[in-house]
């Protein structure tokens, strides 16, 4: 079957938020220099590289330790929190082609959902920042389904909330292990390149229906437009 007739089945769509809706991942590969410089010391090169594998927990103390912070592990925890919390609620941007495409997906009558991995408050305060909470009908996080995105939990509660079956809905998303899993349990992926995936880009393509730069490429070509248009 190609993506076209797939595409011609679709009614809904689930989205994933950080490197897909927003261009919010730079505050996590940034999160140690970016702590780092509200104390006013200057961050090692070499830190994000450090900081990339270990927990929230195993990074504060790594931090703790290598400045010689004189901070508890819970305080830095809570500052790291912080700052990111600020970053969300005062300047995560959207993706390039992330509004036109919303639009154009409720124009035709296309329902949507989120599914992620951060918290549902500050992923709400973004979203209504950027004004586009308004076009989402359910919030779904990795936390409250208890499952992370290595396993199709949270998309199939999704889809059950949509009452529809994954067949019918795309999922899109910029992580290969996300997309990987939506397409095992039977979605429709639509990849969207983010810099922070970078080196999963030559294997996206591999387990994506469609994979796009930017999220309007989605709708950009007229083949595509029209048959999502037929499908309402």
């Amino acid at each position: 079957m190609s993506n076209i007739d797939k595409l011609k089945k679709i009614n809904s769509a689930i989205l994933d938020v950080d490197g897909t809706l927003l261009d919010s991942m730079p505050v996590w590969d940034d999160i140690g220099d970016r702590y780092l410089a509200s104390l006013g010391i200057a961050a090692e090169e070499g830190l994000r590289d450090e900081l990339c594998t270990m927990s929230l927990e195993q990074g504060a103390a790594y931090m703790k330790k290598e400045y010689q912070i004189d901070k508890t592990v819970s305080q830095i925890i809570k500052e790291v929190l912080k700052i990111v919390s600020d970053f969300y609620r005062f300047e995560a941007p959207l993706k390039q082609g992330v509004k036109e495409t919303l639009e154009w997906l409720s124009e035709n009558q296309i329902r949507m959902v989120i599914a992620t991995s951060s918290d549902k408050e500050l992923v709400e305060a973004a979203l209504e920042r950027n004004c586009i909470l308004e076009y989402f009908e359910r919030i779904y996080t990795c936390t409250e389904v208890g499952a992370g995105k290595d396993e199709p939990i949270i998309y199939l509660k999704a889809a059950e909330f949509l009452q529809m079956k994954p067949e019918n809905i795309m999922v899109f998303e910029d992580a290969y292990h996300a997309a990987q899993t939506a397409k095992k349990a039977g979605f429709t992926v639509v990849g969207v390149y983010d810099a922070s995936n970078k080196e999963n880009i030559l294997r996206m393509p591999e387990v994506c229906d469609c994979y796009c730069d930017r999220m309007s490429e989605i709708i950009s070509e007229t083949e595509l437009r029209s048959t999502i248009k037929n499908l309402v």
